[in-house]
């Protein structure tokens, strides 16, 4: 681990896994995953500066309802969510700015005025501006952020007392069925007796809700697609041109999610040389860049009910879009 001065005594900002193993491991992973059937970019590489400002964007869409519909639930219910816990932290997954996680916040400070606030996100920058933001709007919050990846990092979080681990957005959504069930033994892990899960989970609906909500007449959603790319050019040395492919996204139905693609225009070579590697693409090949898995709440129940976690509450909006649940170890 190393810290990082953000001069603010209320906040602190920690790097989980940093300096050369970081680089080496992500070139790894990205020649192994661009060299594969299908050629994939993982999900977490949209999200330097610019993609985290460009998805603040997407969740402002009008086609974009997630955000809308989970932040309604918070409305209604943080306050029997956080009593049903009643955590001495709340610690966030893929926090982002943590935009959404304020009415949890508010909801646990009104039991405790002094809290703390640990946040994981792979971008430094959004984890900075949280927590300036948060604890000037939250005097008796302390705030610690945590450079790093939930799927790997979420047991190298600090425990200071009972816990509200949250994962909004239905980012759990990113990862396939194995994935998921590695992510949630993870969970399970870095839970104890009287700890809880809070989960967010997008539902299974009608397929043009679905795409026209990864398809944004705005084309922000595309412009974030795209800017996985840029984060290689910039971090791996690579040379794709953004200019050379365009934006995909379609429901899969036999699968139950969507999936967001990049498709080449022109025939290419493609040079990624901190990662020594390179590879060809014909005109219309395409490269996965993320997959969102979409929940009913059987399916859900039962991938929890396998990692040793238990469904304990579910909530949903008025247009059973979008759910939040409560879980907890089913052996604590």
């Amino acid at each position: 681990m190393s810290g990082r001065n953000t001069g603010c005594p209320r906040v602190s900002l920690t790097t989980l896994r940093g300096g050369s193993d970081a680089a080496e491991r992500m070139a790894r992973e990205l020649c192994e995953s661009l060299a594969g059937e299908p050629r994939e970019i993982p999900s977490k590489y949209f999200y330097d500066e610019r993609g985290a400002l460009l998805f603040e964007q997407i969740t402002t869409l009008p086609e974009y309802y997630p955000t809308r519909a989970e932040t309604g639930i918070l409305e209604r219910h943080a306050s029997d969510l956080v009593a049903a816990v009643d955590p001495e932290e709340v610690v966030e997954l893929g926090a982002g700015y943590s935009r959404k996680t304020r009415l949890l916040l508010e909801a646990a400070m009104r039991r405790r005025p002094a809290l703390r606030f640990a946040a994981l996100d792979v971008t430094p920058e959004a984890l900075e501006d949280a927590g300036r933001a948060l604890t000037s709007a939250f005097p008796g919050l302390r705030y610690d952020g945590y450079v790093g990846d939930f799927e790997r990092d979420v047991d190298r979080i600090p425990r200071t007392g009972r816990r509200l681990l949250v994962f909004l957005g239905s980012t759990i959504g990113n990862l396939d069925p194995a994935a998921r069930a590695a992510f949630l033994g993870h969970v399970h892990q870095a839970l104890a007796a009287g700890d809880g899960f809070l989960l967010g989970v997008d539902l299974v609906k009608d397929r043009r809700v679905l795409e026209d909500a990864y398809n944004d007449s705005r084309g922000v959603t595309a412009a974030f697609n795209l800017n996985a790319l840029a984060v290689l050019n910039e971090r791996l040395g690579g040379d794709f041109d953004l200019d050379g492919f365009e934006h995909v996204a379609f429901w899969n139905e036999r699968e139950s999610r969507i999936e967001m693609w990049v498709r080449a225009k022109r025939p290419m070579t493609v040079r990624l040389a901190a990662a020594e590697f390179a590879f060809d693409l014909e005109a219309g090949e395409q490269i996965r860049t993320e997959i969102s898995c979409k929940f009913t709440r059987a399916g859900i129940a039962g991938e929890l009910e396998r990692a040793g976690l238990a469904l304990d509450t579910w909530h949903t909006d008025p247009g059973d879009r979008f759910a939040l649940l409560l879980a907890r170890r089913t052996d604590a």
